[in-house]
């Protein structure tokens, strides 16, 4: 490492998309700062790269406060209202990525490739001259006298204001290994325990692996102390290790984040998502009145995919076979409360390789809403996942790193 100090005015570290972000918004609101962005990869932006299945999902239409979790909500809606949706589309347009819209409010690049966001922005940060310093990767921040020293692997800076836009620790293989919570600790900062989010789970037993592929709505609560405490509806698909899909996904943070303070807490999930157990019934004794004296498994058949159907009755030991009308009301009874509030038994998840975001970070209450700084560390400011805020899927992560993006850089 060089002894040689390089000054400069601005130091952002992390090239994801909100260190990225931060660097424009930076440089066309302060022309002639000096702009230095760090990041400890020789490539920029591999998880804008692979987001969205390779076609990134840039924002979501209908993104707002109540999309996300984490902190103050107050503060959420703050920070997006500063740079709503509307701007993000207009400034992919303006850099040469124009967007279009698809179900649910989704956000994608009209060619449906994530290249094109990427290289927009590169392009932008060129046309703006931020100086971009990959293999760069911080070692240390010390605080010196009125501003920051940076001590990374290619040698020394020295900056007045820096912003840690480092990540989570979602998608390892990318670089993001939670260094950026390391840097806030020795700054002063707290640390709400961070988890995977937005994250497959996986089950115990051997039931799934029979419904690998299969794919179904489904209303899914999480319960503790009996009563629920998070609910998504959506599909779930089920996999050789658990399951899948938009309501689990959306889940999964809530199910880490209960699951660190309460081991009891359990995940149940619905088959009948339009119906409660009166009118599930009635629809039970409907079909099994029908003429032809239909089986369980015919008339289950036609509440559930028919794989579905089968382990269910497998499982509770229930002739398929025999017909429907003979069912003992015990038994209907019990079919109707599995097919309402099916265990899932969760053991873990498939962890941070597998997450497309962090939840849990830096406190919010440790952050100025109108500046993103740190209420500890003048000077210090934070933009994206590294702060505790993670949004549900769908477009709404990379909305929270262009406005949390747009609030430093106005400050800056």
């Amino acid at each position: 490492m060089s002894g040689t100090v390089t000054e400069v005015d601005i130091v952002i570290v992390g090239c994801g998309a909100a260190g990225i972000a931060t660097s424009i918004f930076a440089a066309q609101r302060r022309p002639g700062k000096s702009i230095m962005l760090l990041d400890g990869a020789e490539k920029i932006g591999a998880k804008i790269l692979m987001s969205g299945g390779g076609r990134c999902n840039v924002a979501n239409r209908n993104a707002s406060a109540s999309d996300y979790h984490g902190g103050s909500s107050i503060f959420i809606r703050h920070v997006l209202q500063a740079f709503p949706v509307d701007k993000t589309i207009r400034f992919f347009r303006d850099a040469g990525a124009d967007l279009h819209e698809e179900s649910d409010g989704k956000l994608f690049p009209a060619t449906n490739q994530s290249r094109t966001v990427l290289n927009a922005l590169v392009r932008r940060m060129n046309d703006i001259g931020i100086r971009l310093c990959p293999r760069h990767r911080v070692v240390e921040v010390i605080r010196k006298g009125g501003g920051f020293q940076i001590k990374t692997s290619a040698g020394i800076i020295a900056a007045p204001r820096i912003v840690l836009a480092t990540g989570g620790m979602s998608y390892p293989q990318t670089g993001s290994d939670g260094s950026g919570y390391r840097i806030a600790r020795s700054l002063g900062h707290g640390l709400i325990p961070p988890v995977p989010a937005l994250v497959p789970l996986v089950l115990e037993g051997t039931r799934h692996r029979q419904l690998a592929g299969i794919s179904q709505e489904i209303v899914l609560t999480l319960k503790r102390d009996g009563r629920g405490a998070a609910q998504f509806r959506g599909p779930m698909l089920w996999t050789h290790f658990g399951i899948s899909g938009p309501a689990v996904l959306n889940m999964s943070g809530i199910w880490h984040r209960t699951k660190l303070g309460d081991s009891t807490a359990r995940l149940q999930a619905n088959f009948l998502p339009d119906d409660d157990f009166t009118s599930a019934e009635l629809r039970l004794l409907n079909l099994a009145s029908t003429h032809g004296r239909p089986s369980l498994q015919s008339v289950l058949s036609q509440f559930l995919p028919a794989r579905v159907s089968r382990v269910l009755l497998q499982q509770m030991e229930l002739d398929g076979q025999g017909c429907t009308s003979h069912l003992s009301r015990a038994d209907r009874r019990r079919l109707l409360h599995s097919l309402l509030e099916c265990e899932l038994p969760v053991s873990g998840s498939r962890g941070y390789a597998e997450a497309e975001v962090t939840a849990g970070g830096v406190p919010l209450d440790e952050i100025n809403p109108t500046t993103m700084e740190s209420r500890i560390c003048s000077g210090l400011h934070f933009a994206g996942e590294i702060l505790d805020v993670d949004g549900r899927i769908g477009g709404f992560n990379f909305q929270w790193a262009w406005s949390s993006a747009w609030v430093a850089a106005s400050a800056l």
